[in-house]
């Protein structure tokens, strides 16, 4: 999976984008003319209009056939035209935005087509599960859903289904923001007690990043120490790298090879904004990251089953990829996977900066000491309060783009003192600096249980969480 965006790859360019419509409007016709079978029909209508959303994406204006894309000026990042123009720009390798609260999420749902996990939804699980639902769903932290119902529908019928997330391990520094889908994920295999495979996209970051192949994948073997520290049970969970586990699994290989089958140049062009001079090896791996999302690429947990659906937590970043996916599904005999979208976690200097593994000080990173979340927070935290303590008492601070309000969303479990620490907060009864203490008291004892944990993941046992077995659940 891509890591947390770098911006090293942007959209495809917005004429290129344009060219691609006009190709794929040209493809859904011929289809229609020769009464090309109506799932051939339905998927190419349903890329033309995610190339659609990619296009409104970098432009910020709807396509019409007509009115080809302005030039972007001299010298300038057409990636950029979107957020200067008040425009949020989401893509696997790029997030920008330019306001201090971050990305507008209701505006994501729209332009990715998606849907909004609603108080019904959130009930729903309540129901099926009976268990309270994780903070995440309750916090609106995952926010937007691909057929989530169709996954409980399956449970309450007694249907199985598992779960697929992944990290792409581009260092051998992970900070809090990279936790979050993990901790999410275990909450869901807790509460419906289902499997679980990891990929760990080690061929991903070889291709990105400067690294060699030894590098990548013993990044990959690092992170996984990291991920199981989060709680992971060893009976239901298979964690793979790419490298690794390509080459000993032909299902695996034969439904690569299946999906890149059934997506074009130009629609992989159009949804991920590869160029001419792009490798090869990242066109093509796009189909590895959609594998996983089709039990028989994992023979030795599901058999030979392919009707096993699959639920996928991931931020909504990732969603290009699953697009494809949901795609290609139904055209290769496979149910489509179901997904659930987070919203992305905020850098330390503010919601519309990035976190970067190479700036230590944009982030809290999973082997800082109590004494450096301590420094960090407190020297580093941008601040939703006032320029002095009395403008602070008068006028109250704003939660909205206080990075260390915002952390406490992520990690406080207690509703009631989030919610009275933001009417505080607000009023001007709390001051920045009791907010951050409040924020580093918090954090510091979950990173240091979670380097605890952390010391107790043994080489064997990452071997044995990384070894293709079949997990304790029946796929009879």
């Amino acid at each position: 999976m891509a890591d947390v965006p770098n911006g090293e790859q942007g959209c495809g360019s917005p004429l290129e984008l344009f060219k691609n419509i006009a190709a794929q409007g040209e493809l859904v016709r011929a289809l229609k003319a020769r009464n090309a079978a109506k799932n051939e029909i339905d998927s190419a209508v349903e890329m033309l209009l995610s190339l659609k959303m990619s296009y409104k994406a970098a432009t910020g204006e709807d396509y019409k056939a007509d009115c080809p894309p302005r030039d972007p000026a001299p010298g300038s990042d057409s990636g950029l035209d979107a957020t200067e123009a008040g425009e949020d720009f989401v893509d696997p390798w790029t997030v920008q935005t330019s306001s201090a609260k971050g990305i507008d999420y209701d505006k994501l749902i729209v332009r990715f087509g998606s849907s909004k996990i609603d108080k019904e939804l959130i009930n729903r699980i309540e129901r099926a599960t009976g268990q309270r639902p994780h903070r995440f769903l309750r916090r609106g932290i995952f926010f937007s859903h691909r057929d989530m119902h169709q996954i409980l529908d399956a449970y309450e019928n007694k249907k199985p289904f598992y779960l697929y997330t992944g990290r792409g391990p581009s260092s051998e520094a992970m900070h809090v923001g990279h936790l979050i889908p993990f901790i999410f994920t275990k909450w869901l295999q807790d509460v419906f007690n289902v499997p679980l495979v990891i990929q760990m996209t080690d061929d991903e970051k070889y291709l990105w990043k400067d690294l060699t192949l030894d590098q990548a994948y013993g990044y990959a073997v690092e992170n996984a120490k990291d991920i199981i520290a989060c709680g992971f049970d060893i009976k239901k969970t298979f964690i793979f790298s790419d490298l690794d586990y390509m080459g000993m699994s032909p299902g695996f290989y034969k439904n690569v090879v299946k999906i890149q089958k059934h997506v074009t140049f130009n629609q992989v062009k159009g949804i991920f904004g590869f160029t001419d001079s792009d490798c090869i090896g990242k066109i093509s791996f796009p189909a590895t990251q959609a594998a996983p999302s089709f039990s028989n690429s994992f023979p030795q947990i599901f058999r030979d089953r392919t009707d096993v659906q699959c639920l996928i937590p991931c931020a909504i970043d990732q969603d290009p990829y699953f697009r494809m996916t949901r795609d290609v599904a139904p055209r290769i005999g496979y149910p489509k996977p179901a997904l659930l979208h987070s919203t992305f976690f905020p850098a330390l200097q503010g919601a519309q900066t990035k976190m970067s593994a190479s700036d230590p000080n944009s982030s809290i990173f999973l082997t800082d000491t109590a004494k450096q979340i301590k420094t960090k927070v407190n020297k580093h935290a941008f601040s939703g309060g006032r320029d002095t303590t009395e403008e602070h008492r008068q006028f109250g601070g704003n939660c909205d783009v206080d990075v260390s309000f915002m952390y406490l969303t992520f990690f406080l479990e207690d509703d009631d003192r989030l919610e009275q620490i933001r009417k505080d907060y607000t009023s001007g009864a709390m001051l920045t600096g009791e907010l951050k203490k409040e924020l580093i008291e918090v954090l510091q004892p979950l990173i240091a249980e979670h380097q605890a944990r952390r010391k107790e993941v043994t080489d064997e046992i990452v071997k044995e969480f990384m070894t293709p077995r079949k997990l304790s659940y029946d796929f009879e």
